[in-house]
């Protein structure tokens, strides 16, 4: 068997850095995702055909700005600077980085000034879109200066013979067109890649990495009824057979139906077996009292584990501990150099004396490839089109205290939702849509008299990754019809609002 190609991107800490990979991944190029301050040794041990240095939020000459191994640009292997990334290789390498007369934010024209390999078929004027309040002002010895823009005198440069190359835009974002070109020039005209990362090859190296990391143990699996779970446990499946036993814990946390639905959907697949655990009393008492998103987050991820402990110990020796991890829950969970958004349960909330290796054969995968890769194993599609729905389930859309009568509510509130989507044939064109319970109420008129009741917001969201999203327009008629039900059938609620805020600012999920 070949060896896989691979491409390293160096991550500075931007937040939406992972649409680089997604985009390598677009072109059938394997790609992983390292910190700044990994050393090149560890890098180059993973045999990477070309580099990827990311944008980042800090000024190259500020003090501690992150860096990058300098053995790196000696090494021969291409390497692609993204704003940032080319801020940083100019900087080291000679060139001269100062902070411009004014930010850059936006699209802009590029003023290609030479032929290149990078840049080859983009035409003249080509828009690109800039954020960047530095600039590099003279580029290092040894480079050309491909292209320029009104306010970047260097918008893109390269040493063909050092094969170092940087462009002050952004490739990756939809707001540049010929980004997916560019990134494809350099995978395949500069670096050399064949392109052959596909599902099929994802599976057949999956399989045989878990099978090579679990070994003759034995392991279990979360199943939260979710597409990441689902997949998750198949992969493992395929790997060791019967040496996986699913474990589906009913945290009294889900929607109305959805636990019977999930032990159904699950035991029909051939080759997984399953246990169901009714654990809802129990997460409801740790919740009592629990106002804090971060702080529902953090119990609900301990119980779950704890709870697996113990179904774990009942089935003998267990080792492993399969989770359907996706690449967002560690970016919004603060690794790889990111900010902390909100702890997903299955990455930051899990307790420091897990005592169950973690199996997590999807934690490089964006949501769109963890679908694809559900249906080259053959899941069925209401399980891989199913929307995300979060591990900590709708402790994190009851705002404020969680109790049953809460839950009840906003059980009700997101059968009118999601009926009313379906029949209007708006499900699949929407990444997400889901009630929100908050914890206000708001005065109403209901029969003549007075009422004081329940607040639901409706969010409703387009997206290709969940990184970033814009909110859904759905028809008038359809949030009219959605507010009149809810308000009619479900007696505690007065007020339905829609929430209209991207991400960013916002992220998908309230809490």
């Amino acid at each position: 068997m070949r060896e896989r190609e691979m491409t390293a991107i160096i991550d500075f800490g931007a937040q939406y850095n992972q649409l680089i990979a997604r985009r390598v991944r677009e072109a059938r190029v394997y790609c992983e995702v390292f910190a700044h301050d990994t050393p090149w040794e560890e890098i180059q041990a993973r045999r990477p055909r070309a580099v990827i240095l990311t944008g980042g939020p800090a000024s190259v000459y500020a003090p501690g700005a992150p860096g990058v191994d300098a053995a790196l640009f000696q090494a021969g292997v291409p390497v692609l600077g993204i704003c940032y990334g080319m801020q940083l290789m100019a900087h080291r390498l000679g060139g001269a980085v100062t902070k411009g007369e004014r930010g850059e934010y936006g699209g802009a024209d590029l003023d290609l000034l030479e032929t290149s390999e990078l840049l080859a078929g983009l035409g003249p004027g080509e828009r690109v879109w800039m954020s960047h309040g530095d600039l590099v002002r003279e580029a290092p010895g040894g480079f050309r200066v491909l292209a320029r823009t009104a306010n970047a005198p260097v918008a893109a440069m390269a040493d063909p013979t050092r094969r170092l190359y940087g462009v002050q835009f952004h490739p990756e974002v939809a707001h540049t067109p010929g980004g997916q070109r560019l990134l494809e020039n350099f995978l395949y005209r500069i670096a050399g890649f064949r392109g052959d990362w596909t599902v099929s090859s994802f599976i057949e190296d999956s399989v045989r990495g878990v099978a090579s990391q679990v070994g003759s143990g034995r392991a279990v699996a979360g199943l939260s009824g979710g597409v990441d779970s689902a997949v998750a446990a198949v992969l493992v499946a395929r790997a060791i057979g019967d040496r996986l036993t699913c474990i589906f814990v009913d945290h009294g946390l889900l929607r109305d139906g959805e636990a019977e639905q999930v032990t159904r959907a699950f035991q029909g697949l051939e080759g997984l077996r399953l246990v169901a655990v009714d654990a809802a009393d129990r997460f409801l008492e740790g919740l009592k009292g629990v106002t804090c998103a971060e702080r529902k987050r953090r119990i609900i991820g301990e119980l779950f584990i704890r709870v697996f402990e113990e179904e774990a110990r009942k089935l003998g020796r267990v080792d492993f501990l399969v989770q359907g991890t996706i690449y967002p829950d560690v970016i919004e969970s603060g690794r790889h150099g990111a900010s902390l958004i909100k702890t997903h349960h299955n990455v930051g909330g899990l307790p420091e004396d897990l005592g169950l290796e973690l199996v997590e054969p999807l934690r490089d995968l964006f949501k769109d490839e963890v679908r694809r890769v559900g249906a080259g194993l053959g899941l069925p599609a209401e399980l891989t089109g199913r929307h995300p729905f979060p591990g900590p389930g709708l402790a994190v859309r009851v705002l404020g205290q969680v109790n049953r009568r809460r839950l009840d509510t906003l059980r009700a509130v997101d059968r009118i939702v999601t009926a009313e989507i379906r029949e209007a044939g708006w499900y699949g064109r929407l990444w997400q849509v889901f009630p929100v319970l908050l914890p206000v109420r708001s005065v109403g008129v209901k029969g003549d008299r007075r009422t004081y009741g329940q607040v639901v917001a409706i969010r409703a969201v387009q997206s290709e990754d969940a990184m970033t999203a814009d909110w859904a327009r759905l028809p008038y008629e359809l949030l009219d019809r959605i507010a009149h039900r809810v308000v009619n059938e479900v007696a505690e609620t007065t007020r339905v609002v829609y929430d209209i805020t991207p991400k960013p600012p916002a992220t998908i999920e309230w809490e």
